[in-house]
């Protein structure tokens, strides 16, 4: 059972460390990119998290006809919902790694 809700959260949490970061390589330095950066890592992480719920369905065994048994719309919202509710785990992570990035800025200053 601790699996099951362990490492899930982990990866999550994980993840929402390396997404900001690994976004940095390619956003310039700036408040503004920063806060734009913000926005295009809470994006990227939404869909992460989505895909990785739909995953761990998978992975359970459930097949993805029984998924799609009530059309995709509700299916997709369901797991954009899951997605939404990870936030809870890999938001203030992120949070985090984002608030130490400006540390690293070479031309700009905080």
């Amino acid at each position: 059972m601790a699996e099951g809700l362990i490492v899930p959260a982990l990866v999550l949490a994980m993840v929402g460390w390396l997404v900001p970061r690994g976004l940095s390589l390619v956003f310039p330095e700036g408040v503004r990119p920063l806060m734009i950066l913000a926005f295009v890592a809470t994006l990227v992480m939404l869909a992460l998290g989505t895909g990785f719920f739909f995953l761990l369905y998978v992975l359970q065994g459930v097949p993805i006809g029984v998924l799609f048994d009530e059309g995709i719309v509700p299916a997709m919202a369901h797991f954009l919902r899951l997605g939404l509710i990870s936030a809870l785990l890999w938001g203030p992570i992120m949070v985090l790694s984002l608030s130490g990035l400006p540390k690293f800025w070479v031309t700009e200053k905080w």
